[in-house]
């Protein structure tokens, strides 16, 4: 093959699912704190869907190498099966050889086998990977293993990943009840032309290139146009391209071998294929302060007096953390990777959970671990403070920055009354 021509010492751009070649694009950096996070909340399912080809699976292997060895997991990944044989297959995956159970037997095991392991200290995490194919009678089994509790919590954690259909099913009414017990949803979108240049050479990297450009600059708008950003279809035009360079004996990729490798795969520009659902939908999740979007509150970042950002809630969730790959990045030691999020709903209700960080998250002056916040609370977090603006309840605050880091409820309440004594007393 083609590694000793480029001095590698494997193929970077093979299609198998490698945790070891994983780019994290800010979105896949999301999607993964998603699925981290289910190991700490158990009220309710996350949901990963992406086009085909876009990394859900390697995203997946990624994740469940990183798990403690107290998480006992049950990943399903034949999907196209009854409702029976699924809970056949979730014993299966724990252990057990169920195939002469019915199915009361069935629920039965699974039951106690979740409560043995609650008892025990360890956590369940069922991933379900292909989940577009579940049939609507298996949706509902899940939800209804979701259910089964303690008189604490939930015991079994579900994360859901699949192709944009799966978004589709899940919204049908027959499934309104579990979707009320969906708690994080997520669509991976294709990679931006920047995430896309920086996701091939992260591969050749990973493959032994150690920084040495392999790709001409004037190749990454060509494999963008015919490749759309789906990393599956980069993988398969660079491999392609590479080996076009290979037989004509050069040890970097031009324009005239990717002209090369689209004549060998006969593709057509990837806006143009017909019925792309992909290319429709290429844009991804919508930009996270969508300016379209109705913003309901705000958080105002601080630290030693002065105002760092802003970040407008609208209804979703936001995450907050030190990584580039958050919606609100602190750059401090005291942070964690993924720190907190904030959850907002279409009511603008917010609610503010801690992921699992190691300095924690203080409000009035308690340690919290999830919490409905309210106007004017002040959220520490390390040597950082975020003031929480109900957009709907606070107008006063509005464009006054200059000592929103230090107000808190009553004390904006103060400087409003001596605002008014002051006017009052002029008129006079």
């Amino acid at each position: 093959m083609y590694t000793e021509s480029f001095k590698l010492k494997e193929l970077p751009f093979r299609l198998s699912p490698d945790p070891q070649f994983l780019y994290l694009s800010r979105a896949h950096a999301r999607a993964k704190a998603y699925m981290e996070s289910t190991i700490w909340f158990t009220d309710g399912f996350v949901v990963i869907t992406g086009e085909i080809g876009a990394g859900k699976t390697t995203l997946i292997e990624s994740f469940l190498r990183q798990l403690d060895s107290d998480v006992v997991i049950a990943q399903i990944n034949q999907t196209q099966v009854t409702a029976v044989e699924f809970l056949q297959s979730v014993l299966v995956q724990f252990g057990f050889s169920p195939f002469k159970m019915k199915k009361a037997e069935l629920i039965a095991t699974i039951n106690g086998f979740l409560i043995e392991q609650y008892s025990a200290g360890r956590k369940v995490l069922l991933i379900i990977d292909e989940a577009q194919n579940l049939s609507l009678k298996v949706l509902e089994e899940i939800r209804l293993l979701s259910g089964i509790e303690t008189t604490k919590e939930k015991v079994m954690r579900i994360i859901l990943a699949g192709q944009p259909e799966l978004n589709e099913k899940l919204d049908s009414p027959e499934l309104i009840q579990l979707m009320q017990r969906v708690r994080l949803r997520f669509h991976l979108g294709t990679l931006s032309n920047d995430d896309m240049r920086s996701y091939i050479r992260h591969r050749l990297d990973v493959a032994g290139a150690n920084g040495r450009e392999i790709f001409a600059e004037d190749t990454f708008a060509e494999i963008a146009r015919y490749a759309g950003g789906v990393p599956r279809l980069v993988n398969t035009l660079c491999d392609t391209a590479m080996m076009a360079a290979f037989n004509e004996d050069r040890d970097h990729v031009t324009r005239k071998d990717i002209a090369a490798a689209i004549g060998e795969l006969q593709w057509v520009e990837f806006s143009a294929r017909t019925g792309n659902a992909a290319a429709k939908r290429s844009a991804g999740p919508a930009p996270v302060g969508d300016r379209h979007a109705r913003v309901l509150a705000k958080v105002v970042l601080s630290a030693d007096g002065k105002t760092l950002a802003e970040l407008h809630l609208v209804p979703g969730r936001k995450v907050i953390g030190r990584t580039p790959d958050n919606d609100l990045q602190i750059d401090s030691k005291f942070i964690s990777r993924h720190h907190c999020q904030i959850i907002t709903g279409s009511d603008g209700v917010s609610v503010l959970e801690d992921l699992n960080s190691t300095n924690g998250v203080v409000i009035r002056g308690q340690r919290v671990r999830r919490y409905t916040l309210r106007d004017g609370d002040v959220i520490s977090l390390g040597q950082h403070e975020m003031l929480y603006v109900d957009e709907s309840s606070a107008q006063h605050l509005v464009d006054t920055h200059d000592d929103l880091p230090r107000l808190d409820a009553d004390a904006a309440n103060e400087e409003a009354d001596d605002d008014s004594l002051e006017d009052a007393a002029r008129a006079r």
